[in-house]
């Protein structure tokens, strides 16, 4: 980006912040990236869900790839997690929800319908620790995730209840799904960055 370019970046993201609703972003967001690897994250993006999301327009458009390639690498290493697959997907919806980051509650639910995770859970989550729904080992994770993302520290005993349920390893995997989610939390809620109502996209795909 040259000079001239910096400045007209500096001097339009005021007017934007001025002009914006309650539900824009802070910052603008980008729909003609200027490198050649953004572009075709940007083609791939739109053919995927039909739109590019926001992270990517507000966020990634604006660093140098490889971050955008860390906040992709952190979702793609929990295929090599030993925990059910659901359990990961209810702890990071989890943290999502008490951290109120709307864009990672929506992808949340969009990947649990994408990959035909049981609903009704999700639409529980508020109710985890009375709902039948979830097992004991279950709440016993949600327990632990929300101790850590409300308080920053978990109780003994809480640690105490894991290591009921889960194996050494697995518990660092639950550390490794509250640590890594508030990544891509903190990103959205720093930029205002809202849902891309990727449920109603995914649903709308699924009834035709």
């Amino acid at each position: 980006m040259t000079q001239v370019e910096k400045q007209r970046e500096i001097v339009a993201a005021p007017e934007w912040f001025a002009q914006r609703t309650v539900d824009d972003p802070f910052l603008p967001p980008i729909e003609n990236p200027k490198g050649a690897m953004m572009k075709i994250v940007f083609y791939f993006t739109r053919r995927q869900f039909g739109k590019v999301l926001g992270p990517l327009k507000v966020f990634a458009a604006r660093m140098p790839t490889a971050f955008g390639q860390f906040y992709g690498k952190t979702y793609k290493l929990d295929k090599k997690l030993q925990l059910p697959r659901e359990t990961a997907v209810l702890i990071r919806e989890q943290v999502a929800r008490t951290n109120v980051c709307l864009f990672c509650m929506d992808s949340g639910r969009w990947a649990a319908i994408k990959e035909s995770l049981n609903e009704a859970k999700f639409d529980a989550l508020e109710r985890y620790t009375t709902s039948p729904l979830f097992t004991d080992a279950e709440r016993v994770a949600l327990d632990y995730a929300t101790q850590l993302t409300k308080e920053k520290r978990v109780d003994a005993d809480t640690f105490s209840q894991l290591t009921s349920y889960y194996s050494e390893r697995e518990i660092c995997e639950i550390v490794w799904l509250v640590a890594s989610e508030h990544l891509s939390n903190l990103t959205n809620i720093g930029l205002n960055i809202h849902s891309d109502m990727l449920c109603n996209i995914i649903r709308k795909k699924s009834a035709t």
